[in-house]
């Protein structure tokens, strides 16, 4: 194997648990769940938390709403590899 290969496989491994929850686009709305601003999250399941996950939709919401977990879900279309999860949250109005 080249020194290329090895620095760069080095660098992969090495920044599996650098990587942090991020928004991204929602999933689209599912019969019965609540409207309102949506707001996804990409994360890894294994190196996040789910209190950090809620921190990260929280500061997405707009105004003082208040980001509440609606959906979970798996495509890789939406998150990349490192990071396969995506929370989908709604902002809704304190009460």
């Amino acid at each position: 194997m080249n020194r290329l290969a090895i620095v760069l496989l080095a660098a992969a491994l090495g920044g599996c648990g650098a990587v942090e929850p991020y928004a991204t686009v929602a999933r689209a709305l599912q019969p019965g769940q609540p409207t309102g601003q949506r707001v996804g999250i990409c994360y890894n399941g294994l190196r996040s938390s789910l209190e950090r996950v809620r921190e990260e939709a929280q500061r997405e919401c707009a105004g003082d709403a208040l980001a509440e977990r609606i959906d979970t879900d798996w495509y890789m279309e939406t998150c990349p590899l490192l990071v396969p999860t995506r929370a989908t949250f709604v902002c809704t109005a304190k009460k």
